[in-house]
């Protein structure tokens, strides 16, 4: 009997928010929100790795092929890098929570308009009660399930992602990272 539907390439368990971040900062060493050159490398020898111990490898293909095949499956801007959405779309991740945050704040008008109704004490910072208020409208909207613990994970989530001074709100340049 078979089990649940998953990308045939990983057969990997879904990952959490938390746990999808951990591993986006693990490839994209530099920080500079893309996984490229050297960072590309590693992850196709580690994605490999995996593969083969999870016995998925059958074939003997160079890595070089293996990589230019990867990539021109789920580069979808054809940028010869990863990007954060690229990869949450390659992995399985946890209701794809990041994909369904990106696509909320796509366009540089709807992110600010975004920011203008979830900065609610006009402070110019998100704090992380407005973060919660926007994570759980942007859950509704997208008819995905939660709880109040999910909800404060995915909060956490992404005031690990982007409060890149670590002082627990997002300014604007932070957010619009």
């Amino acid at each position: 009997m078979a089990g649940p539907q998953q990308a045939p390439h990983l057969h990997l368990a879904e990952l959490t928010a938390s746990q999808f971040l951990d591993v986006w900062r693990h490839f994209d060493a530099d920080g500079n929100g893309y996984i490229e050159g050297k960072e590309l490398e590693n992850f196709f020898q580690e994605l490999e790795s995996a593969r083969k111990g999870a016995g998925l490898d059958s074939k003997n293909d160079n890595l070089g092929d293996k990589m230019k095949e990867f990539m021109h499956k789920y580069d979808r801007n054809a940028d010869g890098k990863i990007e954060m959405a690229e990869l949450a779309q390659i992995l399985p991740t946890e209701e794809n929570f990041l994909l369904c945050f990106r696509q909320h704040v796509g366009s540089s008008s709807e992110f600010m308009e975004a920011w203008r109704r979830y900065d609610m004490d006009r402070s110019g910072y998100i704090e992380a009660n407005e973060l919660k208020g926007f994570l759980s409208d942007l859950l509704k909207k997208a008819n995905r399930p939660y709880d109040e613990p999910k909800l404060q994970e995915y909060t956490q989530t992404i005031l690990r992602m982007f409060d890149m001074n670590g002082d627990g709100k997002l300014g604007l340049s932070e957010m619009s990272r």
